[in-house]
């Protein structure tokens, strides 16, 4: 990394947050980069040159990390969000000695803040490189195929343009694009997206529109780049059940795929997925026969059994009681996540649909929506595959952002219009080189905060009452409060230009008349009733493939033990 003199430590110390304010051993995260260069530069904060580079002296400590085998160099000066020159002229002399990457910060992150706009620019150095080998790697092996990656934004780019600080979020942010194209398709316009992997669970809001974050922190480096707004939590399908000698806990610690739950037939440790083999919310007989040292098995439901049955023994209760009693953990873990991005954020979760999706989603999905006031839940038939085809049905798009911290006032009009202007010039002629589709339609957001604060919220560009109005509403819906008398400042502008996709809504398809449907088998489960209480009960069991758009799965497909109420 090579930064301003002074500030070599700025990174390390960032911002001393505390999140959990009661660990006494504080581990901090592992920093990107192995060196560091002080460079004699000082640009002010009005433009001023304070110190002018010494590019000789700059050059010389650049030429000796090379030849010690550093290749990329991230170069992160103060102020050079707003003035680029020294860094221009870093750059070049980076480029003349022979670094194969180099990221510089008012190109990666133009925004304020330096530490996360560091942070940014050394995570597109570290990167990067390893993502250029892979996507040269995968081109060869597809010769004359347009090849595009996704973006943690959301949008399709074109494999030479894919940056590392682009690539944080690329997977779940396909699944969003999947869940909003296939929920519009099914007339779902508000879902809340659930989406249970192996390893955590990721939930996020879609209401007409995705929501991005343009600041946010993964595994402890702050980001300043546009990413989709996905809030995560550590609960699996993987995720450990343990008891402590007082209480029964899951997560965070994961078995992963390899030795992966206990039923995965390699001696892993109990997991979610096992709770739900032993409660009967997984049926061996009906599920792939691809486990063991061969991949031929079918799920161990012995192994399972035995580890229940150990539980049982120690805390001298029933092992389904301690399997179910597991998962209520597990599904208000997954619940309270939601309520953080809905509930907390103004929006009435109980007028959204659950959409699930992930290997998991499936299992706990009408539980979660029950523990919200949830009525609907919608599985897709690819609902297992979901990020995947998402990026079949995602847009290109880039995203161009530029600081301007300047007061919300109508004769700051023009000087916010020239930015966007320009912005909206450059994104244009960037995508027109790697699009395939030459309709390119563009969105001009504005990031207001109030001054003094350190919140912006993003909003559409209009007139000066339009954006007053915009982010009064989208302030209320969040804090539930106005700051009366207070300036309003716009932090940064933005530009997303964008080329639909060549299926960008999945099309609805017509409904079957109704019918009696199929069933394989009656199988035992152990859930809880309508008076809240679990029992096991005699379940019909459906495969998906004997379904049919418009079936109705209805009476006797969950039969009541003898005198019970079934719901």
């Amino acid at each position: 990394m090579v930064t301003t003199r002074g500030f070599r430590d700025a990174l390390r110390i960032a911002y001393q947050n505390r999140p959990r304010l009661f660990d006494r051993h504080i581990v901090l995260p592992e920093l990107l980069y192995s060196e560091v260069i002080e460079a004699q530069e000082r640009m002010s904060a009005q433009g001023e040159v304070v110190e002018p580079l010494n590019a000789d002296a700059l050059r010389a400590q650049l030429q000796a990390q090379f030849d010690a085998g550093i290749c990329s160099v991230a170069i992160v000066f103060m102020h050079a969000y707003r003035y680029q020159t020294h860094e221009v002229v870093a750059a070049n002399l980076a480029r003349e000695i022979g670094f194969t990457q180099i990221s510089t910060s008012h190109q990666t992150s133009p925004l304020m803040k330096f530490v996360s706009r560091g942070d940014t620019t050394v995570v597109d150095a570290y990167l990067s490189p390893i993502l250029r080998r892979y996507v040269d790697q995968v081109a060869s092996e597809m010769p004359g195929v347009k090849l595009m990656f996704m973006q943690s934004s959301g949008g399709l780019t074109d494999a030479h343009a894919f940056a590392g600080k682009d690539a944080i979020l690329s997977g779940p942010a396909g699944g969003i694009v999947g869940m909003a194209r296939t929920a519009q398709g099914a007339g779902h316009d508000k879902v809340i997206g659930f989406d249970m992997g192996g390893t955590s669970t990721d939930v996020s809001h879609y209401a007409g529109q995705f929501e991005r974050e343009f600041e946010t922190q993964v595994a402890g480096i702050r980001m300043r780049a546009p990413m989709m707004s996905i809030h995560t939590v550590a609960a699996g399908g993987g995720s450990l059940l343990q008891f402590d000698g007082a209480r029964l806990r899951v997560g965070p610690q994961s078995a992963g795929a390899n030795p992966g739950p206990a039923s995965y037939r390699r001696g892993g440790p109990l997991a979610v997925t096992d709770a739900n083999v032993l409660v009967g919310k997984l049926q061996p007989d009906f599920f792939p026969a691809v486990f063991g040292s061969e991949g031929n098995q079918p799920l161990d439901k012995q192994a399972v059994a035995e580890r229940f049955a150990h539980l049982s023994n120690q805390m001298n209760r029933p092992a389904e009681a301690i399997a179910d009693g597991f998962l209520r953990i597990a599904v208000q873990q997954m619940a309270n996540a939601i309520k953080k991005i809905s509930v907390a954020r103004g929006y009435d979760v109980t007028r959204y649909t659950l959409q699930c999706f992930g290997g998991a989603g499936g299992q706990h999905a009408c539980l979660v929506a029950d523990a919200l006031g949830m009525k609907q839940v919608f599985v897709h038939p690819l609902a297992g595959v979901l990020s995947a085809y998402g990026m079949g049905l995602a847009d290109q798009s880039l995203i161009r952002e530029q600081a301007v911290e300047l007061r919300l006032t109508l004769e700051a009009m023009p000087s916010l219009l020239a930015p966007l202007i320009s912005l909206a010039d450059a994104a244009r002629t960037a995508l027109a080189k790697q699009a395939l589709g030459d309709v390119i339609q563009l969105h001009e957001r504005v990031h207001v905060r109030y001054e003094g604060s350190d919140s912006a919220l993003v909003v559409g560009m209009g007139s000066l009452e339009e954006i007053t109005a915009r982010f009064e509403q989208a302030y209320r819906q969040r804090f539930a409060f106005l700051m009366t008398g207070k300036a309003l400042m716009v932090e940064a502008v933005s530009v997303e230009a964008v080329i639909q996709g060549d299926a960008a809504v999945e099309m609805p398809q017509a409904v079957n008349p109704l019918r009696d449907v199929p069933q394989r088998a009656s199988v035992r489960i152990y859930s809880a009733g309508s008076d809240g209480e679990s029992r096991w009960w005699d379940a019909g069991l459906f495969v998906r493939e004997d379904l049919r758009i418009g079936d109705v799965v209805a009476g006797p497909a969950i039969i009541a033990e003898k005198n019970a109420t079934a719901s």
